[in-house]
């Protein structure tokens, strides 16, 4: 295995640094609320970075996820190059393919997903779907959404006015633009076969794993330069070794989580079987992810606890990451029945 970037991976990972950093500010990510960031969105899809993200394979996307997990950016990345993106160059026919990873790559298609399989979602004898799905993230950002019905079979359905779909606002513990929809025999069309479905959570578990990995990271140096700079009894806390122990078990736990999405994705991109790696990369986001953030947040001491506080958006987004598409104790059961089946 050789997870060293490509040059176009480090080059796409150092533009995308930069446009964080410049865009996703602490006073923009106020004012955005839960809502997402269309300026920020904008300057994403001009510079290539979503539709590059089909050449940099689901490592470089990961690179990617980690640079905006960092600063917490509330744009519908991740939902849209995993469940649009790469799901439909993966699975989608040749028409599909050319119909919709333009507007994907530029922005104006919007695609997120309905993850995991809806069991109360099912299509109907005239062909439309129907159902309801209690939350979607980033669902009010979205033009479509990739949804797994009860069979496990991939459904892509465009959202909108006169599309038997309806969408109703949802909070969730992250500002994730997320919503409740209802499809009344929306109109759909199947993307992939028998294994689409599988393959796309996989991915979605790996690149979220990498969501994570930022999130967390972004956590620890916020933690590392406040215990830096704060003094207790004439000394900085980060002089104290009890302090000097949690973020080292949070630094440790952060580069799991990077190892294990990286070992993921390099095994898709190489074309080998990754289902269990991706698993071990969400079981590793899961509890490795939820002990970070709450490190970071016990290091800032009392200033963590405050809800305008920049280290308290990584707490939120690392909880809600912690059972985003599965659970530690779901995902893991989820691996002990695949090695247990020889798959």
């Amino acid at each position: 295995m050789d997870f060293t970037p490509t040059e176009a991976q480090a080059e796409a990972r150092d533009l995308a640094a930069r446009i964080f950093a410049d865009l996703a500010t602490h006073e923009r990510l106020r004012a955005a609320g839960t809502g997402s960031d269309p300026e920020l969105w904008k300057a994403l899809c001009g510079a290539g970075l979503v539709a590059a993200v089909a050449e940099l394979g689901l490592l470089g996307l990961v690179l990617l996820l980690e640079e905006q997990g960092r600063t917490t950016a509330q744009v519908p990345y991740a939902a849209s190059c995993v469940y649009g993106q790469l799901a439909i160059a993966a699975h989608g026919t040749d028409e599909q393919r050319a119909r919709l990873l333009p507007g994907i790559g530029d922005g104006s298609v919007v695609v997120t997903g309905a993850f995991p399989a809806q069991q109360g979602v099912r299509p109907s004898a005239r062909g439309g779907l129907s159902g309801t799905v209690p939350v979607v993230p980033w669902l009010r950002d979205a033009t479509h959404v990739l949804v797994a019905d009860a069979g496990r079979r991939l459904w892509l359905v465009p959202l909108g006015e006169g599309t038997g779909t309806g969408v109703e606002e949802v909070e969730l513990t992250a500002p994730w633009s997320a919503g409740r929809l209802t499809l009344d025999e929306a109109p759909a069309e199947i993307l992939g076969g028998e294994d689409a479905c599988p393959d796309v959570l996989a991915t979605a578990r790996t690149a979220f794993a990498g969501l994570q990995a930022g999130v967390c990271a972004g956590s620890l140096a916020r933690a590392v330069a406040h215990t830096n700079t704060r003094e207790q009894f004439g000394r900085p806390l980060a002089t104290r070794q009890g302090v000097q122990l949690r973020a080292a078990d949070a630094h440790m736990d952060t580069e799991a989580i990077r190892v294990t999405a990286y070992e993921a994705a390099w095994r898709r991109d190489a074309g080998l079987p990754y289902a269990a790696q991706a698993l071990t990369a969400a079981w590793w986001a899961s509890e490795a992810g939820q002990r970070v953030v709450h490190t970071g947040q016990h290091l800032h001491g009392g200033t963590g606890a405050d809800l305008g506080h920049p280290v308290h958006r990584h707490f939120l987004w690392g909880r809600q990451l912690d059972a985003y598409l599965g659970s530690g104790s779901e995902v893991l059961q989820e691996l002990g029945e695949l090695i247990a089946s020889g798959s």
